[in-house]
């Protein structure tokens, strides 16, 4: 390996794994200082990569323009060719993933033996189910020689001076109060098992506001929209909806000024962890053992204990069961007990470790 190398990192899938590839993008920049360092992503991917100073450019990939029909895809494969790639590291598992890096004709491959398209890397590295993905994903340095064991863990978002800027001007609009402990609330997910009820969050805003009078923040991209003005209306405790005023470039920003952050499972989750900001994560469909927790010690997970968990790697748009238990059951007093815990301890300092404590209910 020389400082001539032009290093390919693909992550393509959803927010949260980008979140989770920035460890990996990270110890690839300190292994290979002087190389050129590039990320292929989606559109949403690149915005959250926006001010990663160890990325020296983000490519993106349209997957329904550029990975939806074979034209394209040769297409897009003759562009990475044409950048002189010699080596491409791929976290995603993707079969198109895989061929586009074997038509683009980078000399060294590396990706996942469990991949669908796992033949057509050069050097393939078990990816251990028992692992936080974070884990998962610096263990493809093995194939390079680094020990994934020397290498720093913590994801890391920037958050730019810009973005800092705009959702000053955003909170100051909404009237926002600085001076008042700020509490990010998080209730949506692409998928639906994902996402606690309107009705807990409900509850747990108008707890939060009378106990600590709070700030409460409610964070949604505009499909979810719907969501948090039910959960406004029915808490009815002065909460502030950031939907449609604050875009993923400027999330990690928005997100840094939260004291604590209760959300789903989701790409957020991620964020704040990255940002350092405690997090209260509900699990419903899905449960920790997946490798997709909360990567910090400065977080809580609550979740019920039912066999029918997990029903899928992502949850999925409706119970199997038609009872919707792992949401209905966790209740507010539950999320609660999570945000004092860690209110309780946000004066520490961080520990050197990266798993998050539980309430099982």
């Amino acid at each position: 390996m020389t400082a001539a190398e032009r290093i390919l990192v693909v992550q393509t899938s959803f927010l949260g794994d980008v979140v989770l590839t920035t460890p990996l993008i990270a110890a690839l920049r300190r292994r290979f200082p002087d190389a050129r360092l590039a990320v292929l992503c989606t559109p949403r991917g690149r915005e959250i990569l926006a001010g990663n100073g160890d990325i020296d450019e983000i490519i993106v990939l349209e997957k329904k323009r550029d990975g939806g029909r074979h034209a394209n895809l040769l297409k897009k494969a003759a562009e990475l060719r044409a950048r002189g790639f010699t080596i491409a590291v791929s976290p995603h598992k993707s079969f198109r993933t895989a061929l586009l890096l074997f038509l683009a004709r980078i000399p060294l491959r590396i990706g996942f033996r469990q991949s669908a398209g796992w033949f057509l890397y050069h050097r393939r590295v078990e990816r251990d189910a028992r692992l936080h993905d974070v884990e998962r994903n610096l263990s493809l340095l093995d194939a390079l020689g680094v020990d994934p064991g020397d290498c720093a863990r913590a994801p890391q978002i920037e958050a730019t001076a810009s973005a800092r800027e705009a959702v000053a001007r955003v909170f100051q609009e909404l009237g926002i109060e600085s001076e008042r402990m700020i509490v990010g609330v998080n209730p949506g997910s692409v998928w639906r098992t994902k996402r606690w009820t309107i009705e807990g969050y409900a509850e747990l805003c108008r707890a939060l506001e009378r106990r600590y009078n709070a700030q409460i923040v409610l964070f949604a991209g505009p499909e979810d929209r719907d969501i948090v003005d039910a959960i406004a209306a029915r808490a009815d405790c002065g909460a502030v909806s950031l939907a449609g005023r604050v875009g993923l470039s400027e999330l990690a920003a928005a997100i840094e000024r939260c004291r604590v952050f209760v959300t789903n499972d989701s790409g957020p989750m991620h964020v704040a962890v990255a940002r350092g900001v405690p997090v209260v994560a509900v699990f419903c469909a899905t449960t920790p053992s997946l490798g997709f927790f909360p990567y910090s010690s400065r977080a809580v997970v609550v979740e019920k204990e039912l066999a029918c968990r997990p029903c899928g790697a992502h949850g999925g748009r409706r119970c199997p069961l038609g009872t919707d238990d792992c949401m209905r059951l966790v209740k507010a007093e539950d999320v609660l007990a999570g945000v004092e815990r860690l209110l309780g301890e946000c004066g520490m300092p961080a520990a050197e470790t990266y798993r998050p404590q539980s309430i099982a209910v």
